[in-house]
């Protein structure tokens, strides 16, 4: 068994990313891996943009939604010393863009953070157990934890 070498973050800027990112920050440092993050927009409306849209972090847009979510990845990016490149934020449906993500840059391992749903919410799914299901590497799923 190889040891990882790129570890994909998926954040969804909850309260709780900050445990999750300490724990992708300890498995890379611990694997010598490559360390990536992303963010999936589908909770604010992106006029004229399909899904899928990789969208820019250098620069500055008058839309001041796009620029609060464009903040608050270059901040925890910032904390885990993730190289630019290495950040992504993308417009469309999470579990889909994390898996495309994850497949183009031959990701090792994905980790999200897992609310361990119940009932309806579970039936319905998430986003940690879409990419656990449909993923080709290997997904940890951190276990966060109810306030």
């Amino acid at each position: 068994m190889s040891a990882y070498q790129s570890i994909l973050l998926a954040v969804d800027f909850s309260t709780q990313d900050d445990y999750v990112a300490k724990r992708a920050k300890y498995l890379a440092e611990t694997f010598n891996a490559e360390l990536r993050i992303i963010h999936v927009l589908d909770n604010i409306p992106m006029p004229d943009t399909p899904y899928g849209t990789v969208i820019a972090l250098d620069g500055n847009s008058s839309y001041s939604l796009l620029e609060t979510e464009k903040n608050k990845l270059r901040k925890i990016a910032d904390q885990l010393e993730i190289d630019p490149m290495r950040r992504r934020l993308v417009w469309g449906e999470p579990k889909q863009e994390i898996i495309q993500l994850a497949a183009q840059e031959k990701v090792d391992l994905i980790i999200v953070g897992s609310h361990g749903r119940h009932g309806l919410a579970m039936l319905l799914g998430s986003t940690a157990n879409d990419v656990l299901y449909y993923a080709k590497c290997d997904v940890l799923a951190v276990r966060l934890q109810e306030n």
